[in-house]
């Protein structure tokens, strides 16, 4: 118990990061789930992913500033750390839309067909999307948003 214990306390940011992480993933894909089963896959992809980012910056900023990366700003620090943080979250938000749209609407007529009208090939480039999103957000985060002084 005493090595887990360790362990948890050594990488506990990145373990921090991983789990809250995979909880905005799960968001984000539940939102998007629920968008393209409401309004459609072009609505999904479109401005809904647009509204479903922007959902999961703010349930992310916070889960990074209280429990990943733990910041103690408060003030204006913490409204400057706002803001580099939606920045960098709006840079992957249009990487992710970039790859939503090459994905569905570029790629997916071509191969969508023998899936499901396409609905299923969207989750799948959805998926994929949110994987360089997580990755890169890591980066901007450690090295220019939560890094330590």
């Amino acid at each position: 118990m005493q090595k887990i214990k360790e362990f948890v306390i050594k990488y506990y940011e990145g373990l921090a990061y991983l789990f809250f992480g995979g909880v905005a993933t799960l968001l984000n894909l539940v939102v998007f789930a629920l968008f393209q089963a409401m309004f459609g896959t072009a609505f999904a992809a479109g401005i809904g992913n647009v509204i479903d980012n922007i959902i999961c910056i703010l349930f992310a900023y916070w889960t990074n500033h209280t429990f990943v990366f733990r910041s103690e700003n408060k003030g204006r620090a913490a409204l400057a750390e706002f803001g580099q943080f939606v920045s960098c979250r709006i840079a992957t938000m249009v990487l992710d839309q970039a790859i939503i749209w090459l994905g569905v609407s570029m790629v997916g007529p071509h191969v969508a067909f023998a899936v499901d009208n396409g609905e299923i090939w969207a989750m799948g480039v959805k998926l994929f999307s949110q994987v360089i999103v997580i990755l890169s957000n890591y980066v901007f985060s450690k090295l220019f948003i939560f890094k330590k002084k």
